[in-house]
């Protein structure tokens, strides 16, 4: 286990010294690639600079604290013939990463070798645990008032927005990034390639409508509103063919088709189950994960999505760049009705508001990184596995796998563990999976349940990549998190069990 008081306050994660930009692995391009979008002197009329700023800052604390791990082992390792070794590696941990290492992994580096890979892994689960907790306790990404989001979704004429994007790392901040909305007000669930489970959409639409009949929650089940689907595909302008979504060979035109044909899908199997009453709207968009600027599918007069035509926000933001507000929001809303002459209004107010969202990420891009992302390709620190993850809102933080057991999910698990095999393993480093299942603490038995789906999981994981698991190149933090915790924003995760732990002590 790890060496923690899972119930105590923890510090936020420590301010480590520089740290590198890029993981071991992650494909790099310069800023100035060709087709970049030119950085400008100006901020966008549109564009929420403070956010932008406040944005900034958590990303760059959250990923220099993951990114501090290399540089502080490779300085341990070379240590480890010291004589005063344990204390000097202590000090460098406390110094750069903010903890102390555990103290039975460098007790024996004076017999053999120092175990890095077991230090590696560990020293990632702990800073992930630290950015838990922050993030639980201090809410650093919160809504200053969600309540007005969830009013003008309903003026738009919907009464929730349930979200799909690919389980890609550089889709994981989709939610409170790109689009700019509240994370606790809008379902996401990450699927490999956007191609969401059916059935568990089926499911959430079955639990949102008993609400609406039941509770009144958002509202009534008399309410003229539709339940929103969206899917997010992705792709990059950099390199196209090759850094585009695996799952759909990195061609942005299937990755979209696939998108529409999943969201027509589901539509036709909520009308099949219930009634042509109980349809549903969609939405595709699409994301340069490059620049973080989307694309918007047009909804059909008839309800439909058209894949081959989309409104482009990196052309808006060209296209408004020095208009007063005013101006620019009516031209958003000009275009969209060009694009979409017979889309319902509340549609398209919906869109603009997405598109407006949108501005402000692209100018954070641009003014934070140089016009796109030096990280093109994959970057993730851990793979997380299982259910939650709410936390998770930073780009090429953490590869998805959701999940209720190894087998359901095998694709989605074995396109990341490629992923890492190359990010990690290539380079000597383990895959770090963080196995974790959240559950409603109200229901009965619940956290018995979640403790087992959780041994469960990791224990197919080991069984299904033998091979990493028996040369230490695959670890496993396993956590539970009760959601129903009537403290700040809901319970921490608690610790279950880790595959770096200290050996058993026998008696003698």
């Amino acid at each position: 286990m790890l060496n923690r008081t899972r119930n105590s306050h923890t510090a936020r994660p420590a301010q480590p010294v520089a740290a590198p930009r890029r993981r071991p692995g992650a494909r790099v391009v310069p800023p100035t690639a060709p087709g970049a979008p030119r950085v400008g002197g100006g901020v966008h009329a549109l564009v929420r600079g403070e956010d932008n700023a406040r944005l900034f800052d958590y990303e760059q604390r959250v990923k220099a604290a993951f990114d501090a791990i290399v540089p502080a082992l490779r300085r341990v390792s070379a240590l480890q013939h010291e004589e005063d070794f344990e204390r000097q590696a202590q000090a460098v941990a406390r110094e750069r990463l903010g903890f102390e290492l555990p103290a039975w992994i460098l007790a024996d580096a004076w017999v053999d070798q120092l175990d890095m890979r077991r230090l590696y892994a560990w020293c990632v689960f702990e800073t992930y645990l630290r950015f838990s907790d922050d993030f639980f306790s201090a809410d650093p990404l919160g809504w200053a008032d969600e309540g007005e989001f969830q009013a003008f979704l309903q003026e738009c004429g919907f009464h929730i927005l349930d979200i799909s994007p690919c389980a890609d790392g550089r889709l994981a901040h989709v939610i409170r990034y790109v689009l700019r909305l509240p994370y606790r007000t809008v379902r996401r669930k990450s699927y490999a390639g956007a191609l969401f489970d059916i059935e568990d959409s089926l499911e959430k639409w079955g639990e949102t409508e008993l609400l609406r009949f039941r509770e009144g929650t958002p509202n009534t089940a008399d309410a003229p509103t539709r339940y929103l689907k969206a899917v997010v595909y992705h792709y990059s302008s950099s390199a196209p063919d090759t850094e585009g979504c695996a799952a759909h060979g990195s061609d942005a035109v299937r990755a979209a088709e696939a998108g529409r044909e999943r969201l027509l899908a589901f539509q036709q199997a909520v009308e099949n189950s219930y009634c042509c009453g109980a349809s549903i709207d969609l939405l595709l968009i699409g994301l340069d994960t490059d620049t973080d600027a989307i694309r918007l599918h047009l909804p059909t007069a008839e309800g439909g999505i058209e894949p081959g035509a989309w409104v482009d926000a990196a052309q808006l933001y060209d296209e408004t760049r020095g208009l007063h507000a005013r101006d620019a929001g009516e031209r958003i809303d000009a275009r969209l009705r060009e694009a979409a002459p017979e889309a319902p209004s509340g549609m398209l107010r919906l869109l603009a508001r997405l598109l407006e969202n949108n501005l402000s990420q692209i100018e954070y891009v641009q003014r934070h990184h140089g016009g796109r992302y030096p990280d093109i390709g994959h970057a993730e620190r851990f793979i997380g596995a299982g259910k939650g993850f709410e936390e998770v809102q930073l780009r090429n933080l953490t590869y998805f796998a959701y999940l209720d057991t190894v087998e359901e999910a095998a694709p989605d698990l074995d396109v990341g563990v490629k992923i890492f095999s190359r990010l990690n393993v290539g380079h000597g480093l383990p895959i770090p999976v963080v196995v974790r299942f959240d559950y409603h603490g109200k229901v009965p038995a619940a956290r018995e349940r979640a403790v087992e789906h959780c041994r469960r999981v990791a224990g197919a994981l080991a069984a299904r990549y033998p091979a990493l698991a028996a040369d230490g190149l695959l670890h496993t933090l396993q956590l539970v998190r009760d959601i129903d915790h009537e403290q700040g924003v809901g319970g921490r995760v608690e610790v279950l069990d880790c595959s770096v732990r200290e050996p058993a002590q026998e008696a003698h």
